[in-house]
């Protein structure tokens, strides 16, 4: 069996022009930056791949790296996400109608994935209704290039309730990262902070025929990795770079090239921290706080929520009443 490694400038020659690319991650976490700027520099510097389609649920960038790496003229034509707030250039080329541009729900999209995966022609849901992504309303259009397009979505009703029609999107690349990779390509996350949609991907992936190119950290002998451990078999990978650079090209998070308790390998103790100052965003995360209950459990994103909420249950010392999820799953 001939090895499924390569370097990341041999994964960019396999994206061709006019592709459909899908990438998983958010804000840095799970982005395979060695690929991604691969491609990037093979389009600087060769003019390909262009008029690419990309795919993405969460934001992916910090501003710089991510998914930045593909806002430039002519590269993408479409693009298809659900959150470009860390991503300035996306931005600048979303209002200079530089690119056709839908956003969706994020879960939604990660949902899809999974439908995708089962072969379906695409995944009802009420989420969406009467909101920006309604085809009633602006259809999750975000310029006046998107608005001469067609819908994307369709408002549908089905045994007497309505829907919104998430269609499928056939893919051509799907570009993912994982921890270890052995000499099989079975790939694991275990330093990855989140796992995210990886295997949904890589699934929805094979039903479409597209390639899968996943960036490691590491490269481990046949056999060693525990086979618990494994999340993306390696008969669904079909190339993998092994970043040469981690401390830049494979960080935890935007922050941290690495702490472990960021992956769970350990705890730390509470931090002592000294009570949030009180601002507006306090204030409204205090009056979110009114609604909590013992026993429920709540849903924190980004911003605000991320921001306040943990600590005013901490300062509130109500941590033991609730059970804190994160959006990212």
């Amino acid at each position: 069996m001939s090895s499924k490694f390569i370097d990341a400038h041999q994964a960019a020659q396999r994206v061709a022009s006019g592709d459909t690319v899908c990438t998983v991650g958010m804000t840095l976490i799970g982005a395979a930056e060695s690929i991604l700027s691969a491609i990037e520099a093979r389009f600087l510097t060769a003019g390909e791949p262009r008029d690419l389609t990309l795919l993405h649920a969460a934001g992916q960038s910090d501003r710089q790296r991510g998914i930045q790496h593909f806002a430039h003229p002519g590269m993408v034509t479409r693009l298809i996400g659900s959150h470009w707030g860390l991503a300035p250039r996306w931005m600048a080329m979303i209002n200079n109608n530089e690119v056709e541009a839908w956003c969706l729900p994020q879960g939604q999209i990660v949902h899809l994935y999974s439908a995708m995966a089962a072969g379906l022609t695409g995944r009802l849901s009420p989420v969406g209704l009467g909101t920006f992504v309604d085809p009633r309303m602006e259809g999750g259009r975000m310029n006046a290039r998107t608005r001469e397009r067609p819908d994307l979505i369709e408002h549908v009703t089905f045994r007497g309730d309505e829907y919104l029609f998430y269609p499928a999107i056939p893919l051509d690349v799907v570009i993912v990262r994982g921890t270890h990779a052995d000499e099989e390509g079975n790939l694991t996350t275990d330093e990855e902070v989140m796992k995210l949609e990886v295997l949904h991907a890589v699934l929805a992936a094979r039903r479409y025929g597209a390639q899968v190119l996943a960036q490691v950290k590491y490269r481990v002998a046949k056999g060693s990795l525990h086979p618990k451990s494994i999340i993306v078999p390696g008969n669904l990978i079909d190339a993998i770079v092994v970043c040469e650079e981690p401390q830049m090209d494979h960080r935890q998070t935007s922050s941290w090239d690495f702490d472990p308790a960021l992956c769970g390998d350990i705890q730390l103790p509470a931090a002592q921290n000294a009570p949030l100052p009180l601002d507006l965003r306090k204030l409204i995360g205090r009056i979110a706080c009114r609604y909590l209950t013992p026993g429920c459990v709540i849903n924190l994103g980004t911003g605000i929520p991320n921001d306040v909420i943990g600590a005013i249950i901490h300062e509130e010392r109500i941590g033991e009443q609730v059970t804190i999820t994160v959006e990212s799953g």
